[in-house]
Parts: C-alpha cells; sequence; structure tokens
C-alpha cells in the first residue's frame, strides 16, 4: 500500500556491500593485522586461520580481486589455452583446471582455438594478456600443438600440459591402462588381439601403442593385427570392415570408446556377437560405455583430476608453493559385457 514500508525487504545496496577486514577480525575475534595476513597468503597458526576462514564463511565473504592484486601484486588470473573442447576428456581437463583454480582462488580465462591459424592464435595471446596474467596453462595433446606452444613467447609463467612420453626403458605397461585390458583378455583366454590405434601425432596413442605390444610381449603374445583410426567412431567401424575374415582376432583393444563403439558396430553388421565371438574394450569410459550394446569394458581415466594436477603445477611455476604432480593419473579397469572367455572351436 502506499506509505507503508516493507522492513523485511534488505537494502540492495547493503546486500551487496562487502565486509571489511575489521568486520571480518570482530567476527574472528582476531586482530585485523592476522586478517591482512590471511588475505596476503602468509603463515600464520593453525587455530587463527582456523577462526578467519570460519568468519569469512559467516559472513559470506567474497574476495575483491582486484584488492587482493593490490596486496598481492598478483592479479589472481590465468588464462588457459586449449584446441579440443568439445572432446570429451579434454574437456574435463579443463573442468578439473577450473575447479582447482577457484578453490585456490584464482580465475581462469578459457580459449579454444584454431591452431591451424597462427593469427588467431596471436589474437588469443594478445587478448588473454591484456588481463595483466599471472600464468598461462597451455593443454596440448599433440605433437605439432605441442611445438606451436613451445615457440610462444608467453611473457609470464607458462605451463604446456601434455601427456609424458612413455618411452623410457622400463616403463610400465600398465600406465595408460591398456595393459590392464591386455591383462584382463588374458586372463579369458585370448591370444589374438587387435589393437585400432588413434592417431600417432598424439602422445596419448603412442603410449596406448606401447603399452598394448609391451603388455603382449610380457605374456609372451604377437599382435595378431594393428589398424589406425582418428579417434571417431566412423573410423573404429572402417578399420573391422577393412579386415579380411581370416585376420579378424578373438580380442579388439580399441584406442578409445568411441572407436571401440565403431568396431562394434561393423563386427554386428558381419554377423558376430558381442562378446560370444569377439571381445571389445575401449579406453575413456564416456558416460555413453555403460549404455553400449552390450555395455563397453574400458579404462577409466581421471581427466579431472588431470586438469587439477595441471593447474597446481602452475601455481607452482607462479609461486604458490605447491606439489608437481604428474598430468597422467592412474587408470583404473571397469569390465562390462563386451568382454568374456575366448570362443572354444567348436562354438
Amino acid at each position: 500500500m502506499p506509505g507503508t514500508v516493507d522492513v523485511d525487504r534488505p537494502d540492495p545496496s547493503q546486500a551487496r556491500r562487502r565486509a571489511t577486514i575489521y568486520e571480518i577480525a570482530r567476527a574472528a575475534d582476531v586482530s585485523h593485522q592476522s586478517v591482512s595476513r590471511y588475505m596476503r597468503g602468509l603463515e600464520m597458526r593453525g587455530s587463527t586461520k582456523t577462526k578467519i576462514e570460519k568468519a569469512l564463511e559467516t559472513l559470506s565473504y567474497r574476495p575483491n580481486l582486484s584488492a587482493r592484486a593490490l596486496i598481492t601484486g598478483r592479479s589472481h588470473r590465468i588464462g588457459a589455452l586449449t584446441h579440443e573442447v568439445n572432446q570429451y576428456g579434454p574437456s574435463l581437463v579443463i573442468q578439473g583446471a577450473t575447479t582447482a583454480a577457484r578453490q585456490a582462488g584464482y580465475l581462469l580465462d578459457v580459449i579454444a582455438l584454431d591452431l591451424g591459424d597462427r593469427d588467431e592464435v596471436d589474437a588469443a595471446l594478445n587478448q588473454l594478456l591484456q588481463y595483466d596474467l599471472d600464468g598461462i596453462l597451455a593443454f596440448a595433446s599433440t605433437d605439432d600443438v605441442k611445438a606451436a606452444f613451445e615457440q610462444i613467447d608467453f611473457g609470464v609463467p607458462a605451463l604446456i600440459a601434455a601427456e609424458e612420453e612413455d618411452d623410457q626403458p622400463g616403463a610400465s605397461f600398465e600406465r595408460p591402462g591398456v595393459g590392464q585390458l591386455v591383462s584382463h583378455l588374458v586372463d579369458l583366454g585370448h591370444k589374438r588381439f587387435l589393437h585400432i590405434a588413434g592417431p600417432l601425432a598424439y602422445s596419448s596413442a603412442r603410449n596406448r601403442l606401447r603399452a598394448f605390444e609391451t603388455a603382449l610381449a610380457h605374456f609372451g603374445l604377437q599382435p595378431a593385427g594393428l589398424t589406425y583410426g582418428d579417434w571417431s567412431a566412423r573410423s573404429g567401424c572402417e578399420a573391422i570392415m577393412a579386415l579380411a575374415s581370416d585376420a579378424i582376432p578373438t580380442a579388439i583393444v580399441a584406442g578409445n570408446d568411441q572407436m571401440a563403439l565403431g568396431a562394434m558396430h561393423a563386427l554386428t553388421e558381419r554377423g558376430l556377437a558381442i562378446p560370444h565371438d569377439v571381445s571389445v574394450t575401449g579406453v575413456d569410459d564416456t558416460p555413453e560405455a555403460p549404455y553400449f550394446t552390450p555395455a563397453l569394458t574400458t579404462i577409466r581415466h581421471d581427466f579431472r583430476e588431470q586438469g587439477k594436477n595441471a593447474l597446481l603445477s602452475l601455481l607452482n611455476e607462479i609461486g604458490e608453493d605447491v606439489d608437481h604432480p604428474s598430468f597422467l593419473t592412474t587408470p583404473t579397469l571397469v569390465v562390462r559385457d563386451s568382454t568374456g572367455p575366448v570362443p572354444s572351436p567348436e562354438t
């Protein structure tokens, strides 16, 4: 009604007001100097830090990055460059890096690049660097992309996040996870294996191929076949459709789940049953893998953890004093219905 006052409605200007360090100090029952030290990231007693953090949570405090930059000399902004944001694994890596940055008090600005266009790369870098970044995280899946990033003078601390090459003598065939698939299939009695490898411009494809060959050698076996795809279901299908009838193995280890899906489609088209005639495995454990027909046995990689580890490594370069974790994480074998015992000769 006209002339009435709604006493329950908060003043918008007050709702947006940020708590001062003095208000935080009173809520935490500590000195404002202690709050200032906390905001600057300096060392302090655990009990004091706990009280300040509890007060910040109670006051719903959101840090002002501009003010923090004046205190610390850092912008708390990091640029991220990627070229495969539409792909399953790389998109989760970016999500993991974004979450880790936020938890560390940083903002991650992500730019997806067409690295075939160097002018676009230069324009993107110029756009990023105008924000006074503390660092740049460059995700590189292929040799060409990694080489392109290595030629760039970023002007700030930078980390090129690429899968480490697993080519050292004695490297474990288990690390990329493919060795676990081979071990699982050998336990089921399989001896005739075919690998559908990804494009060898990718270090991940080379690592998976190397692990496949090393694992077979460990069990005294030779590959029954090797073919290549481009990570797509179409390429996996074409690879299997091109095989002669007498070249079809009892076990197929595809370099990723999409190529495994294509291989399964081709086997069905050729009148073969999975896993009765041929067992099929993939890598990545995409969300669709449990819903393939049959559900796909695969390797699960923690892509979000990879993104987090890459971000933490960059923070160490910036001077945040965190660990240097590996970009690779421990793979997990996920057994489903697409693998079974090797068919007996009479079946």
